[in-house]
């Protein structure tokens, strides 16, 4: 064997135990890393009652954006059908803002259910908004979305909202 053998084969060797130690190491890391994740540790009580307490807020944001109680808490007065419903709009889409940051304590489900409900109230306002003229009193909106919701008691999500949310809320306790 030669001095050239000996560098080229040495060389390799080198170049194989590099390998084999950042093959070992990123091995290492990996499985560090899974375990990190897999071990879940459980919540502090102050995580609890910030979750808890988001889940609260939550239930009262359905409760304030639920149309009973929307037309109820906001009387049309002397407003045109298209103020009042620009009105009630500008109402749910404010207590949606105002609550947007417990989006990070809850689960995503009980979030998008609320969303859904938000969506679901200003579509029905829009719709019975649109069937009635333009010059008749807000009072007359009111009406017609009482009247949609009393017809079928299913037309809003507040009941399943709030049965998501609760079912959500009892799984962290």
């Amino acid at each position: 064997m030669n001095n050239q053998d000996l560098v080229l084969y040495g060389g390799i060797a080198t170049c194989v135990l590099v390998i084999a130690l950042y093959l070992i190491y990123w091995f290492n890391e990996k499985k560090s890393l899974k375990k990190t994740l897999t071990e879940s540790k459980p919540a502090g009580e102050s995580t609890l009652n910030l979750r808890l307490q988001a889940y609260e807020r939550l239930v009262m944001l359905a409760e304030r954006i639920s149309l009973p109680n929307l037309i109820t808490r906001i009387p049309a007065g002397d407003l045109s059908v298209r103020q009042y419903q620009s009105v009630l709009i500008e109402q749910i889409k404010t207590e949606f803002d105002y609550n947007l940051s417990q989006q990070i304590y809850v689960a995503s489900t009980a979030w998008q259910a609320l969303n859904n409900l938000k969506e679901q109230n200003i579509f029905i306002i829009n719709q019975v908004s649109q069937t009635l003229p333009a010059d008749i009193k807000g009072n007359e909106l009111s009406r017609k979305i009482a009247d949609v919701l009393n017809a079928d008691p299913r037309a809003s999500l507040h009941t399943m909202v709030l049965e998501a949310i609760n079912f959500e809320a009892k799984k962290i306790l």
